[in-house]
């Protein structure tokens, strides 16, 4: 059961799917998923459609507090249901199993137990990306859940993205240094993608000698790719193999990526910017290959700056820079313009207004980037210093307490956001309280900021 995308739905569907993108862009989270379940009422393989589904439930779930009892609840709750269509998936009864999966996914999008179901239910239709785009979002919301990561790691190798396979694997070895079937599977991932381009095969079914060699320099050329540190042979070997690869399928964006990221490891950037532009022609609606474009730009002219300070031409670096700080501007806006539902973009657009004093723009775009989990609790945090700024303590310290909430690790972005609710606390008078927080930190890390001085000049005055 192929996956389909908007050119080849009815016009009754992409009516639905163009009601749902607008109500999500405005924030009518219901309104859009009704509209996206109506696509798929109609339409079970239209992916942009489940995809958009996904992203407003998540962020309708997000609206409230998350904590683990949350998605408790949903699974004492949604138990009967689950049951149900894990009975219907074993019975091959598939799209029925998706539509369950889809009712507790309504419930609870990010739902570890229904978020697998419904990947499984994928999978047997054949619809690996709705499945792995799901997982994404789950991966994102609970990095370090290796049930989910395990799961990518199969999907993705599955159709062929092996660097993000090899990628997930590593994770998994890191986190399971003794399971030996994890280390095996990391080692046996490159042969693995040699294999499914069916050299072995043809050579145990009778190919030729000559297959055998193509396959195994292409295992050779696979192992040089995944070393830490790579020749120069090694490098110009894997850029002749990128580049066979894309005339064999020039409309795979893949291998045009990866064969950017080869040029840049070299300093070839003029190189990497023109494959980069020849992708993006090739995948004009794909927000990823637009920032690998404007990722190497801004390398390109970082080296650039560099050589000409090395050449002691100063008054155009400085040329240079303020045409790379004009640059980041006008690409950021481009990119919010053209993907307005790429929230991670909507974050550095908001980082950008708020670096330049544009405080309510940048609050706009600190509010919608904050429906990404992946995004959201830096979101909050950039949100209160916003407000902040605008002498709004309480609104700010809101902002902070929610998103210190959702942080149960005292790590880097929790630090930050604990010692700014200090900071508003000893603004707005309550000494006390702010104590309180300091100490939070104190206890963890005795060297951050001037917590160590704050705590301690408590005790002295005491």
């Amino acid at each position: 059961m192929a996956e389909v995308t908007l050119d080849n739905v009815p016009e009754r569907v992409r009516d639905y799917y163009r009601k749902g993108v607008a109500a999500l862009q405005k924030g009518n989270l219901d309104y859009a998923i009704d509209m996206m379940s109506s696509c798929l009422e109609l339409e079970p393989r239209f992916l942009d459609a489940r995809k958009a589904l996904r992203d407003a439930e998540i962020q309708k779930l997000l609206r409230g507090k998350v904590t683990p009892l949350t998605h408790a609840m949903s699974t004492a709750t949604g138990i009967s249901q689950y049951l149900q269509g894990m009975a219907l998936l074993k019975s091959g009864k598939g799209l029925q199993a998706l539509a369950v999966a889809e009712k507790l996914l309504k419930r609870d999008a990010l739902n570890m137990k229904f978020v697998m179901f419904f990947a499984e239910a994928a999978q047997a239709l054949s619809m690996s990306e709705a499945a792995i785009h799901t997982l994404e979002k789950a991966h994102d919301a609970s990095p370090d859940d290796l049930a989910v990561i395990k799961a990518l790691a199969r999907l993705y190798l599955d159709v062929g993205r092996m660097r993000e396979s090899r990628y997930c694997y590593e994770r998994l070895c890191e986190k399971l240094p003794d399971d030996f079937q994890l280390r095996k599977a990391l080692k046996d991932v490159t042969a693995l993608a040699s294999m499914r381009q069916g050299g072995w095969e043809a050579a145990a079914d009778g190919g030729s000698y000559r297959d055998m060699m193509k396959n195994t320099e292409e295992a050779a050329l696979l192992e040089k790719e995944s070393k830490a540190v790579r020749t120069d042979r090694d490098t110009d070997a894997l850029i002749r193999d990128m580049r066979t690869r894309i005339e064999r399928e020039p409309m795979n964006v893949n291998y045009y990526r990866a064969l950017s990221r080869l040029h840049i490891q070299t300093r070839q950037f003029d190189e990497a910017v023109s494959v980069l532009r020849k992708a993006a022609e090739i995948a004009a609606g794909d927000p990823e290959v637009h920032a690998a474009l404007s990722s190497a730009i801004l390398q390109k002219m970082d080296h650039e700056i560099s050589e000409l300070r090395e050449a002691g031409r100063e008054e155009d670096a400085e040329t240079m820079e303020a045409e790379r700080t004009r640059f980041i501007h006008d690409d950021l806006q481009e990119r919010v313009r053209r993907y307005p539902n790429d929230l991670g973009v909507r974050f550095e657009w908001g980082m950008l207004l708020l670096e330049r004093g544009n405080t309510n723009e940048a609050i706009q775009q600190f509010q919608m980037s904050q429906r990404s989990p992946k995004f959201r609790t830096r979101s909050l945090l950039q949100m209160a210093l916003c407000f902040k700024q605008k002498s709004q303590y309480d609104m700010a310290l809101e902002q902070l307490k929610t998103a210190d909430s959702e942080l149960p690790v005292m790590d880097g972005v929790k630090k930050d956001i604990v010692y700014e609710i200090a900071r508003l606390l000893e603004l707005t008078g309550d000494s006390k309280q702010a104590v309180f927080y300091y100490k939070q930190i104190y206890a963890v890390d005795i060297a951050y900021r001037d917590v160590a001085a704050k705590v301690e000049q408590t005790y002295r005055g005491s």
